[in-house]
């Protein structure tokens, strides 16, 4: 059976665009959680120092690399984790597109992806380009419905994806029950929290306090520091599954520049900067909810992430996209860019807090109804 890859979701945006950018000052486009803040000065100076530009680089990654992940998961989630386990990787969602098809090389009798219901497309699109099954999960305030994955998904299954925080919702998943499901029937569970740092209920969270066997935890600079053009991040987790990957990987030629591992090691060396982050996003979180409030729509402040998961009753995902784009000149994604979630939209507070103000002011002038 031949592939056709559909349209990539945010260049199904066009029209919003146009709309949006009639609005004096332009449009505000929050449909794609690209950062716009500066990343450490001290990462730009290693980089252009190009240390090890001239040389292959290893493919798991540096030990300078692995050991500051490792120190960074003790130092934020009480972690001891060995370098040994940790591996690079070239942008993680290389690596949740690539995971299916490398575990199914690994364990050809089973053939299916269970990933939440409301999500990422990619972990789906994972299972579509090694020619599984994806089963979507449920997903009930924020978590996982363990309870809904049917038997037979059960043992049909390679890998369970968990998202927490939520990439759109901003909900925290039950990390500690959801290893624990992939334990009781022998299902990996990968872990991405790669917003893990933007954690706004309570501490970060991350499936390895729960124990390592059984489990995968991926993370990454791109949102941390600020760095998603390097493409650079790491997973760590079950020793057999780590290793497993790093060889197959190794074979497969992914490997992270030598220049941007030595920067990336810096970057998880430093947790100031991050803090500094932090403020700014829920900083804009918190303006661009009470304006949107005040405007008519349900937009609650996340539990994580740096996004707002936002509706009103009566419109649907495209609908509502439509209408900020006429009202406040803001480009959104509507809801079905992430499976079952079409009567929302996610607004990623990737702007300035100059441009999110313009936004906030439009929405306070003229309500959405």
């Amino acid at each position: 059976m031949s592939f056709t890859p559909p349209p990539y979701p945010y260049e199904r945006l066009d029209g919003v665009r146009e709309v949006a950018a009639c609005h004096e000052g332009g449009a505000i486009d929050c449909s794609i959680g690209t950062p716009i803040d500066p990343p450490p000065d001290f990462v730009i100076e290693e980089l252009a120092r190009a240390a090890g530009a001239r040389g292959y680089p290893t493919s798991a990654g540096s030990l300078p690399l692995r050991e500051a992940a490792a120190a960074w998961l003790g130092r934020r989630f009480s972690v001891a984790a060995d370098a040994d386990h940790v591996a690079a990787c070239v942008g993680t969602k290389e690596f949740v597109a690539s995971l299916a098809h490398y575990l199914k090389l690994r364990d050809d009798t089973r053939d299916t992806v269970l990933y939440p219901a409301v999500s990422y497309p990619t972990y789906a699109m994972g299972a579509t380009l090694a020619g599984l099954r994806a089963v979507a999960v449920p997903v009930a305030a924020g978590r996982l419905d363990l309870a809904a994955i049917d038997p037979t998904d059960a043992r049909r299954a390679l890998v369970l994806w968990s998202n927490s925080p939520s990439n759109p919702t901003g909900g925290l998943d039950d990390l500690a029950a959801v290893a624990e499901w992939g334990r009781e029937n022998g299902v990996l569970v990968a872990s991405d929290e790669c917003y893990s740092d933007f954690t706004w209920a309570g501490p970060a969270r991350s499936i390895l306090e729960h124990g390592e066997t059984g489990v995968l935890a991926l993370h990454s600079v791109s949102k941390r520091s600020n760095l998603a053009g390097l493409r650079a991040g790491f997973y760590s987790g079950d020793r057999d599954v780590v290793s497993y990957l790093r060889s197959v990987r190794q074979h497969a030629g992914l490997m992270v520049a030598g220049p941007i591992q030595a920067a990336v090691a810096l970057a998880y060396g430093d947790d100031e900067h991050v803090e500094v982050q932090r403020r700014r996003y829920h900083a804009r979180l918190a303006v661009l909810s009470a304006a949107l409030e005040s405007a008519g729509v349900e937009a609650p402040m996340p539990d994580g992430g740096f996004y707002l998961w936002c509706r009103v009753p009566g419109l649907d995902g495209w609908q509502l996209a439509a209408r900020l784009a006429e009202v406040a000149g803001l480009v959104v994604s509507p809801g079905e860019f992430y499976g079952d979630g079409g009567d929302n939209v996610r607004i990623a507070v990737v702007q300035s807090d100059e441009r999110l103000e313009l936004a906030a002011s439009r929405l306070r002038d003229v309500p959405l109804r």
